[in-house]
């Protein structure tokens, strides 16, 4: 396994060094940089410890540097920050920790590069590479991190229960971690992540969510989701989800797990987009299926109004995620809320009218909602997944079509509001109301087209039905 790094941080190695020796602090390169260095994986991030103070060490490699760079101090944290071409360096004193059985946050002391790596999360994030003059470049690796690495293992450096039991957030990381390398977690420290999951409690939700979007970016998050399933972390972080697992049968009728679906779906849209917030869609399309389910003898089980209960739930969720209550939710709760309108339109005659609507409901966002719709297709049946995607073509091809000739996506009425009051001599009213619902709805039926003439045409007449009169500047 070898330590790849570009000329240019070759170059801040070199920096850091001659910085480092002017102060003679012993200075190490360490944790996720050289994981993903090892692992051939690009970073953008790399964390400088020394044994001495961070912030110092950080002023003086910025004045090494041109333009000298500004340099972001915590000195709460002991920490320090710059940035160089396209890295994020972030410098901190070599220290140990210990923990209150109350919180995550750490009591720190200084200490040595031993006592900062036993403070690390996991053995492959433990590795250090040395910047001294007595071994430049060699790898420093306590616990077998590079073995771990070969092995694809994640593993605590100390006793997991401890390591969890001191900063919970590191089961979430250990997850993350496994979902985005592709790593099996070692036995000893999955049973502590089951043993010591209710800690999970004391961690804020916005540093839960942060792991939890990591997992859901990654490649296949269906493993980590499966991961905080049987760990039991998923329950405490997110119950609606946890709630969709289970098949239930009456009378020999049972319907299908919308968890392991949900998984599929997610999997099969993370295939195509790395939309995050398309994926969240994905993640949230039938989580109003546990209030809705119902069983009647005759149809067996349904799920009636999922789609807009789902649509409700989506701000709550959001809320209670710390996930930001702005246009990507209200992105997010317009998917769920139409996820099922395309596939009923493969099940019926298509008519033009029902194609103008869901163009004028879904907007920009047609696009992704087919993409959503299309990995919502988790049918084992070859034929079945060949038949629905033949539909969802003919649906898109209706699309383009209707759309082609009717401009309604991200349409917006012919005759305003202010026309109609204008035209009719009237404030602000009911009727007001009526004629712009009438104008939208008769060019979405195809009753008129999608025109001024046309609309103002249809404008008087709806308006002489009210008893409405023509102000007599408009004749």
């Amino acid at each position: 396994m070898v330590f790849n790094i570009e000329p240019h941080e070759r170059q801040i190695f070199k920096i850091i060094k001659d910085a480092a020796d002017d102060l003679g602090y012993p200075t190490f390169v360490v944790g996720g940089y050289v994981r993903d260095r090892l692992l051939g994986r690009p970073s953008k991030d790399m964390d400088i410890v020394c044994v001495g103070s961070g912030i110092q060490l950080a002023e003086n490699v910025a004045s090494y540097l041109r333009p000298i760079p500004r340099v972001a101090v915590y000195k709460r944290f002991g920490t320090a920050m710059l940035h160089h071409q396209d890295m994020e360096v972030e410098f901190v004193g070599a220290r140990k920790e210990s923990y209150r059985q109350d919180s995550r946050k750490p009591s720190v002391e200084e200490g040595s590069l031993e006592d900062d790596q036993n403070r690390r999360d996991f053995t492959i994030n433990a590795l250090a590479v040395s910047l001294n003059d007595n071994d430049y470049g060699a790898i420093i690796d306590p616990f077998h991190g590079l073995q771990h690495l070969e092995e694809k293992l994640i593993k605590t450096p100390l006793e997991p229960g401890q390591t969890f039991s001191d900063d919970p957030l590191r089961m979430m990381r250990a997850i993350r971690f496994s979902t985005q390398l592709g790593f099996r977690i070692e036995a000893e420290t999955y049973e502590a992540i089951a043993a010591y999951k209710s800690r999970i409690n004391i961690v804020s939700k916005e540093r839960i969510t942060v792991e939890l979007e990591k997992i859901l970016a990654s490649p296949k998050p269906s493993v980590g989701f499966k991961l905080l399933f049987d760990t039991g972390l998923l329950q405490l972080i997110f119950p609606e989800m946890t709630d969709l697992y289970g098949v239930e049968i009456r009378n020999g009728k049972g319907h299908k797990d919308n968890f392991y679906h949900t998984l599929e779906v997610i999997d099969n849209l993370s295939r195509k987009t790395n939309n995050i917030w398309l994926r969240w869609a994905a993640v949230l399309h039938d989580i109003a299926k546990p209030p809705t389910k119902r069983f009647y003898p005759e149809q067996g089980w349904t799920f009636h109004g999922h789609e807009a209960l789902g649509a409700a739930m989506v701000p709550r969720i959001f809320k209670r995620l710390k996930l930001p209550l702005d246009s990507k939710m209200k992105y997010v709760q317009k998917l769920v809320r139409l996820h099922l309108r395309p596939i009923s339109l493969t099940k019926e005659n298509i008519t033009d009218s029902a194609i103008r609507r869901l163009l004028f409901d879904a907007g920009d966002e047609i696009e992704d909602l087919m993409l959503l719709c299309e990995a919502d297709i988790t049918s084992k049946n070859p034929k079945k997944v060949e038949k629905y995607l033949e539909n969802y073509n003919l649906v898109r091809e209706r699309l383009e079509a209707v759309e082609a000739q009717d401009k309604i996506r991200n349409w917006q009425p012919p005759i305003s509001g202010e026309l109609i009051m204008n035209t009719f001599g009237i404030s602000p009213s009911r009727e007001v109301g009526i004629i712009k619902n009438a104008i939208r709805e008769a060019i979405l039926e195809g009753e008129i087209s999608n025109e001024y003439e046309a609309a103002f045409e249809f404008m008087v007449a709806k308006g002489k039905e009210l008893g409405l009169k023509l102000e007599q500047r408009t004749k």
